[in-house]
């Protein structure tokens, strides 16, 4: 009788782990970042830290509002995204870097992992918020990417707030640019070294995972430079299967190393954790020569972040209650 007990006990001891861990899990979880970079408490003002607080604080708050209703991890994040990219301590949007002619270009990219479905945007100056327009690409039209004013048109068509690109201009980008200018060793550098990319990942209360990326692009872009923000699989990629992934940095490199596929291919496919896949993809970047970093969740509720700078303006929530805000390394 003590043998079959034994047995009885060995047979639930698995389905009992499993219980644990669905118990464990989040029913929803949410990952912003607002960019990476030389982000270290000698070089970020009080001012600058709380405003850059509040405005992290403000996207997880609108983030999450849609998560605990029930709503959409693509709804989530581009409630999220929305809202840095209103927020002029971000390089996004409004706050957006200039060009070396002196005007904001916007790109942006949503990707909702439960279809595989993106859509993406570059070089757009009028549409108020780039993330939407994203989304707009790619609901209602059949291609993933539109650019420049073809974009912008197509966003107008779709009823989306339009602006003077004056809107997205402030003084603090101006004088950033004017810098560049002065100063021929920066002229291919963002000249306070700080990717002020913005992003946002959600899984939502159905398992359903999605990424949305946010980007004026860096200081004195010319030539109609586009980065890896709107590149699907480079700063932005969802699939149910494995995670969804934003990110933020040199662009060019995460071009080549196809930062956020080359992620949830880890994940998929050798079974590694998100942050153990995320560390290593950061680090074949930055071999490669670029710094940044990503912030990751998936379907099992797992969130995390990893970077290879001196920081990244980061924040986490889920329906546990947990909950954080983050700057630096040492946070």
């Amino acid at each position: 009788m003590r043998h079959v007990w034994m047995m009885l006990g060995l047979a639930l001891a698995p389905l009992q782990a499993q219980a644990q861990t669905d118990e464990a899990k989040p029913a929803w979880t949410l990952v912003i970042h607002g960019g990476a970079g030389i982000i270290e408490k000698s070089r970020v003002t009080p001012e600058q830290e709380a405003g850059v607080r509040a405005g992290l604080n403000a996207a997880l708050d609108a983030g999450s509002k849609v998560l605990a209703a029930g709503g959409t991890s693509l709804d989530a994040v581009q409630a999220a995204v929305q809202v840095l990219e209103d927020d002029p301590h971000f390089n996004a949007g409004r706050g957006a870097v200039f060009t070396w002619e002196g005007r904001n270009e916007l790109d942006a990219a949503v990707m909702d992992g439960r279809t595989r479905t993106a859509g993406a945007i570059s070089g757009v100056t009028t549409t108020r918020h780039p993330v939407a327009l994203a989304r707009a690409v790619m609901e209602q039209s059949p291609h993933v990417m539109l650019s420049g004013t073809g974009a912008d048109r197509f966003g107008k068509s779709r009823g989306l707030e339009q602006v003077p690109n004056s809107w997205f201009a402030t003084p603090e980008r101006r004088r950033q640019l004017d810098r560049l200018k002065t100063n021929a060793k920066l002229s291919w550098f963002d000249v306070d070294l700080k990717y002020g990319t913005v992003g946002a990942v959600a899984m939502d209360s159905h398992g359903h995972v999605a990424a949305a990326t946010s980007t004026g692009g860096t200081t004195g872009k010319r030539w109609g430079r586009i980065g890896d923000a709107p590149i699907i699989g480079a700063g932005t990629y969802a699939d149910d299967r494995a995670c969804a992934v934003s990110a933020t940095g040199a662009g060019e490199f995460f071009i080549r190393e196809g930062v956020a596929h080359e992620i949830c291919a880890r994940v998929r496919f050798k079974g590694e954790s998100l942050k153990q896949a995320a560390d290593i993809v950061m680090a074949e970047t930055q071999a490669l020569g670029g710094t940044g970093g990503v912030i990751v969740t998936g379907p099992t509720g797992e969130m995390a972040w990893s970077f290879n700078t001196a920081g990244m303006y980061r924040g986490k929530a889920s329906s546990t209650g947990a909950r954080s805000v983050a700057f630096y390394r040492e946070d």
